[in-house]
């Protein structure tokens, strides 16, 4: 295993681009208004994040670096992905043999296990990509559902804790995501105190150089609801997740984000997956189809219109890494992962990041008041955002139709007007019109599928 890391790493270094960038820019941290994410330097950072939770688990070297490489050209920049994995993943070895924890003990760490870690978390680095690692799926605290067992204890998650934040303090390209799916209280039972410690003890083993999220259980909830006040929370999550049907109010779980005090970055953690079937938990039939790349655009695009720091893609197939070695879980519509990492919406999610990082990130001030005429509900609600200086704007339209909008708040006499197709990543020609403080336009095709964003420059910018 040692000849083949070796040879995966010196291929990441010859195929990476501006590899030393992250290590450029230092660590990750909170803008000063709360709202989005940059480097210690000011480079402003956008979150597209690719679920592959099985990742450690269920993958070789050599397939994790050929996944992490196609995200990266891809586009994403983080892959969430846990440490002790969901399905039996404290008690079926890995793919080399080995479980995370000797005896099942959270202070007994299998070093055989954390050194691939260690070399996965290096490869990502070479591509430029942070790794959010759970600490642990949800289970081992909470079990609720799934297998478990419940091993963690605030001991035992304290030591666990400072061992990881010990092993990784050297990497920048970390992001810490506790919660793992499952909620942190429920009724009578608190499991904070568990995830604190752990967390207490990440920090002590990094010297307080760490970076923090709580991916939730699925639905409205969001770690604003349940964890508003914790001190240790950098960024705020939300799972909008699958079992809402089509055009579960994304925006909406954003807009409340954005206006809890104290004031954090929010993102959806776990909007629905493409290929996976549109039906509730815990059934997961796939009766009513499943969700296709139109559904999941529609939810990426408007929660990061609404304002969120960035968002996660996701797909059926590819989160629990399906192959001929594994057993289907809730009925996912491609049969292996290495198809499914090419399927549309995975194309498409990087589209968004490229659009939103070709003008100033940070200065972006989500505003739908700047529709004036044509506001829909439900799969027509469109979102859209303005430049806090003036100097664009834009609009999605999840449907294509005519609508009215103030153009009053751009600085100039003339606006370039642009339209962008997020199904292929294109923008048609420019053209330039008069500033009269309000313009109706029609997108270039019409009607359910078809959807656009309409992007409004100053002329002079």
């Amino acid at each position: 295993m040692k000849n083949l890391l070796l040879s995966i790493l010196l291929i990441a270094a010859a195929t990476s681009t501006n590899a030393q960038s992250i290590i450029k820019h230092g660590r990750l941290k909170v803008t000063a208004d709360g709202h989005y994410l940059q480097f210690e330097d000011g480079t402003p950072f956008f979150w597209l994040g690719d679920t592959g939770w099985e990742l450690f688990h269920r993958l070789t070297l050599q397939e994790t670096a050929a996944y992490l490489e196609n995200r990266r050209q891809k586009g994403f920049n983080v892959i969430q992905a846990a440490l002790l994995a969901e399905f039996n993943g404290l008690v079926k070895p890995d793919q080399y043999g080995q479980v995370p924890l000797n005896n099942l003990d959270p202070t007994q760490p299998n070093e055989k296990y954390f050194a691939r870690v260690d070399s996965i978390v290096t490869l990502a680095k070479q591509k430029n990509m942070f790794m959010g690692l759970l600490p642990t799926w949800g289970d081992k605290v909470t079990q609720l559902w799934g297998e478990g067992p419940v091993v963690f204890n605030e001991a035992n998650a304290y030591t666990y804790g400072y061992f990881l934040g010990r092993r990784y303090e050297r990497f920048t390209n970390i992001i810490w995501i506790m919660g793992g799916d499952r909620p942190a209280q429920k009724d009578s039972n608190d499991w904070r105190p568990i995830w604190r410690a752990m967390v207490k003890g990440i920090k002590d083993g990094t010297g307080n150089k760490a970076i923090f999220a709580y991916h939730p259980s699925g639905g409205t909830y969001s770690t604003s609801q349940f964890l508003p006040n914790e001190p240790w929370l950098d960024i705020n999550m939300y799972q909008s997740g699958h079992g809402g049907g089509h055009d579960v109010p994304t925006w909406a779980l954003t807009t409340r984000d954005r206006n809890m005090s104290p004031t954090k970055p929010t993102l959806d953690a776990e909007p629905n997956y493409e290929d996976h079937p549109v039906n509730p938990w815990p059934t997961w039939d796939p009766k009513n189809g499943y969700y296709d790349d139109y559904d999941v655009r529609k939810q990426l695009y408007r929660s990061v219109f609404a304002g969120a720091c960035g968002v996660t893609y996701g797909h059926h197939t590819v989160w629990q890494f399906l192959s001929a070695r594994e057993v289907p879980v809730n009925h996912p519509k491609i049969m292996d992962w290495k198809e499914a990492i090419n399927r549309p919406g995975a194309f498409q999610a990087g589209y968004l990041r490229k659009l939103m990082e070709s003008r100033n990130l940070l200065c972006r001030v989500p505003d739908t008041s700047l529709i004036l005429e044509g506001q829909g509900i439900k799969g027509e609600h469109m979102e859209a955002f303005r430049a806090a200086d003036g100097r664009y704007g834009m609009v999605y339209l999840p449907v294509g139709k005519t609508i009215t909008v103030t153009t009053s708040f751009v600085t100039t006499k003339i606006i370039k007007l642009t339209w962008f197709n997020p199904k292929t990543g294109i923008a048609q020609k420019s053209t330039s019109v008069k500033n009269s403080g309000q313009l109706t336009v029609t997108p270039p095709t019409t009607g359910i599928g078809n959807d656009w964003v309409l992007v409004l420059d100053a002329s002079s910018k």
